[in-house]
């Protein structure tokens, strides 16, 4: 299996495992996967209703933009940039997107 494919494979076993503990917690909120492999653009969003609040938005958003792992968001306790070294991902191939480009310098993984 090539590095793109791999980590495809690697981001949405992340997603789903999460959107599977989600749709263990409550039935009115439903854990929504979104993949898009045409733009490599990979979410997990909640939809739905607790009482009469709405629930909608993303809890993780993934792209894997020149070979690299975008996390543009995660809205989780969990390290998934972690969770990729554990799986054999580079920290070089792991961007830290939801970080300034300045700040992403200080972390051991990729600037960009």
């Amino acid at each position: 299996m090539d590095k793109l494919e791999q980590y495809r494979e690697f981001v949405k076993k992340i997603l789903t495992e999460h959107a599977q503990i989600a749709t263990n917690n409550d039935d009115n909120v439903k854990a929504e996967l979104i993949f898009d492999r045409e733009n490599d653009h990979y979410q997990l969003a909640y939809v739905g209703w607790q009482g009469d609040k709405r629930v909608f938005g993303p809890v993780m958003h993934f792209d894997i933009q020149d070979g690299k792992i975008w996390i543009q968001y995660n809205g989780t306790e969990d390290s998934v940039a972690e969770r990729l070294v554990e799986m054999g991902v580079p920290t070089l191939d792991i961007v830290i997107g939801f970080h300034s480009s300045f700040k992403r310098q200080f972390t051991r993984y990729a600037v960009g």
